[in-house]
């Protein structure tokens, strides 16, 4: 065979696996965008954006958290923090600059990134419930921080006054549904990368045995490191429109325990070793809290949360992935 044959032979499986890899997935994703419009305006109620938008910031959280604790093994109870890094940038931005929104998520998720850079090389050499605490430890200062600091309201909170809406979007609770309906596209496609490229192999090692993976050549600290940081950035990207969703950002809103406790518990119910199990958990228990919150009451929708969180953790660790892949297993059609 010629050389040139040769390029051509092995130069159509690959076009075939990067089309299956990237353009059927973003193909994908835009199919579920314009059919989510779509669905959200057959309502023709604006509650119907503004009920949709928690369930695609859980999403983004959800996935978030999913690479460091999912795809690591490595708990991460900073959550909070990071969200926060993002809402606070927005309310610094609107006091003082006032930068479009895309370009503060986008710095949002630089700063947050860098901190959770700065945190994974002072906390990942702890392993286990030590690392969980010092990652709460640092959540903890954070709160301290933004308590006291009078430029952004400290305790008492500081109200956020929504700009005009792009005109394609008509009005801002629909811009914000767009806005966050996109950043759970993205870190989802972001996930699936990480998950089926030499990171997520070398993540999956250290999650099953990081000495053997560190005897094996893995690098344990840089591969760590990097999930640390990409977690951190789409935590502070999923936080930066909040202060424009919630128009009265305080401590309590930002650190809220209700938000760091459904993005552990929406992977670890959905299931933590694939991508797809943070957005089924995502989906599912967002939109049970968002119709619960409607129609019985917001304390419910928690104590729903927390019942799950047990159940699952107690019969079903692997999630609901681990369920449906435990049932395909033993199907009988397939037995010989």
């Amino acid at each position: 065979m010629s050389g040139r044959a040769m390029r051509v032979a092995t130069a159509r499986p690959i076009r075939r696996r990067w089309g299956r890899r990237y353009l059927l997935p973003l193909a994908t994703c835009a199919a579920i965008i314009l059919a989510t419009f779509a669905v959200a305006d057959s309502f023709h109620i604006e509650y119907a954006y503004i009920a949709s938008y928690p369930v695609f910031q859980y999403v983004v959280l959800a996935t978030a958290w999913n690479i460091l604790g999912g795809y690591a093994g490595y708990v991460n109870f900073g959550i909070a923090a990071f969200f926060a890094l993002g809402v606070y940038t927005s309310v610094v931005n609107y006091l003082t600059l006032q930068l479009p929104l895309p370009l503060m998520i986008l710095v949002s998720g630089v700063i947050a990134g860098i901190v959770g850079f700065g945190m994974g090389y002072l906390t990942l050499r702890l392993k286990g419930a030590y690392f969980a605490i010092a990652t709460l430890a640092f959540a903890i200062v954070l709160n301290t921080v933004f308590n006291n600091w009078y430029f952004v309201g400290a305790a008492r909170g500081v109200s956020v006054l929504r700009p005009p809406a792009p005109y394609f979007f008509g009005t801002y609770p629909r811009y914000l549904f767009g806005v966050m309906l996109g950043l759970a596209v993205l870190s989802v496609l972001i996930a699936r990368a990480v998950e089926y490229s030499w990171i997520g192999r070398g993540l999956a090692t250290i999650r099953d045995d990081e000495i053997a993976a560190e005897c094996s050549g893995v690098p344990t600290l840089r591969l760590k490191l990097i999930a640390t940081t990409l977690s951190g950035a789409l935590m502070g990207m999923a936080g930066a429109p909040f202060a424009y969703y919630i128009t009265y950002v305080d401590p309590a809103s930002a650190f809220s325990l209700t938000t760091a406790v459904n993005t552990v518990a929406m992977p670890v119910i959905g299931g933590m070793t694939s991508w797809i199990g943070p957005v089924i958990g995502a989906l599912l228990l967002g939109t049970l809290e968002q119709v619960t919150t409607v129609t019985i009451s917001s304390a419910l929708s928690v104590m729903l949360v927390g019942v799950l969180l047990v159940t699952f953790v107690a019969l079903a660790p692997r999630g609901i992935l681990g369920v449906v892949k435990a049932l395909w297993e033993r199907r009988p059609w397939a037995k010989p």
